[in-house]
């Protein structure tokens, strides 16, 4: 199989995607009708199968790693590229717990009774084929393809150019550990080619092939999709997400919940890219703060009144503010209470998540009541916006939009609804 851009195989893009669209969409049928079991089972087998090929997909990383160092990709970048044989037990774990989850299709989401003696249901479905777009993090493959066959859906996957190799690697174990249970093996398909006509292509929906399209990536990525899909779109924009430090925090507490969601990973979208600290604890806080993020190798761009107060940091452009960093650098500055913590965050956020570090409710509450952001946490990390750790087992991304779906995108956004209606031979007068 060639990787030459504009061909594969002989093939042009053209007919290489409209004959995944075709695949996908066969398989979307089967798996419609798929049992729990059967689902349950390809997973099972899907998991045994990444296990079996941890060499294989280890090499297959680290070829892209090795091209990633050489094009000078940054740290934060590269650890997201970055497979271990642990992450790879990880992404066998993930598909196990996905199939321990609840199978959404088929669930009764409500029922009533007229009074002609009509009964009708509201009743999940899948949505069919589902395209994910996304960036060089190659457990979103496994992640994503999982997602969508526990809900029944075909996945037609488009990650980055810079995990491909490996992205090939994993899609190929999840392929066998489908035919392994008899169930479709382009329920997972990955779009094997670099060339950017390929993501026009499922943009434009692949001749209706593409019910939805999920992307998972940076602003310019995101901003693409949502102007130029012509089918339904899930948005993950950017994770431009807030700790506010309140007058009434706990230091020691707030100390540890800033540092782990700055550092813990810098290169996820819950990673904290701007600090927020109450005026009126400023000579408090602000210091042993700023210290904490310093001795964890954390790089800070303050406004002008934080660099007064705390020597030793960067100005902070106007763009900083609304910068996702992905990196080890945070944006710090003072507000005037919750009220200045909530105007802040509605100009130059994502809504995507917020934390607030307080020992007062009625200032938590108001923060929680009054942000327009995906997620919410009170007294904990940003890091926690992320589906396993909402006990969804996986996620495909957080979506930031406000139709559908919101925060993260686990198996029950990925089903849509029908209504069963059940007569003894009515007619309408």
């Amino acid at each position: 199989m060639t990787f030459e851009p504009g061909v594969i195989d002989g093939a042009s893009v053209e007919a290489v995607m409209d004959d995944i669209g075709r695949r996908a969409s066969a398989s979307a049928r089967a798996l419609a009708i798929a049992s729990t079991e059967a689902k349950n089972a390809a997973l099972a087998a899907m998991a045994a199968e990444i296990r079996a090929a941890t060499a294989e997909i280890l090499a297959a990383n680290a070829s892209d790693v090795a091209d990633g160092r050489t094009k000078g990709l940054a740290a934060s970048f590269i650890d997201r590229l970055t497979l271990t044989a642990d992450r790879i037990e990880a992404m066998a774990k993930g598909l196990e717990d996905i199939a321990a989850l609840a199978d959404p299709v088929g669930r009764v989401l409500a029922a009533w009774d007229r009074p002609n003696g009509l009964h009708i249901e509201r009743v999940a479905t899948p949505l069919g084929v589902i395209g994910i777009i996304y960036e060089s993090r190659p457990n979103v493959t496994a992640d994503a393809g999982a997602l969508c066959l526990k809900a029944g859906n075909a996945a037609i996957l488009r990650g980055g150019s810079d995990a491909l190799r490996s992205s090939v690697a994993i899609v190929a174990a999840l392929r066998r550990g489908l035919a392994v249970a008899g169930l479709p093996e382009d329920a997972v398909q990955l779009v094997p080619i670099a060339d950017r006509a390929a993501v026009g292509l499922m943009l434009a929906g692949l001749s209706g092939a593409i019910d939805v399209i999920v992307p998972r990536g940076g602003k310019s990525l995101v901003a693409r999709v949502q102007a130029d899909a012509r089918v339904p779109v899930f948005s993950h924009l950017e994770g431009i997400c807030h700790v506010y430090v309140d007058a009434a925090a706990d230091l020691a507490m707030a100390e540890k919940i800033v540092v782990n969601a700055k550092m813990r990973r810098t290169g996820i979208c819950g990673a904290a890219e701007t600090l927020l600290v109450d005026r009126a604890c400023a000579a408090t806080h602000l210091a042993p703060l700023v210290a904490a993020l310093k001795a964890s190798g954390c790089e800070i761009r303050a406004s002008a009144e934080v660099m007064a107060l705390v020597p030793g940091c960067v100005a902070a452009s106007e763009a900083d503010w609304s910068t996702e960093y992905l990196d080890a650098i945070i944006t710090v500055g003072l507000v005037d209470g919750v009220a200045g913590a909530i105007d802040h965050i509605e100009r130059h956020g994502s809504h995507h998540t917020e934390a607030i570090v307080t020992e007062d409710a009625e200032v938590a509450a108001r923060f929680m009541n009054e942000i327009d952001s995906a997620i919410l946490l009170w007294n904990a990390s940003t890091q926690f916006a992320d589906g396993g750790e909402f006990g969804m087992g996986a996620e495909i991304g957080i979506a930031t939009g406000k139709m559908h779906a919101r925060g993260p995108v686990g198996v029950d956004q990925l089903v849509s609804f029908k209504y069963r209606v059940r007569g003894t031979g009515q007619v309408r007068p």
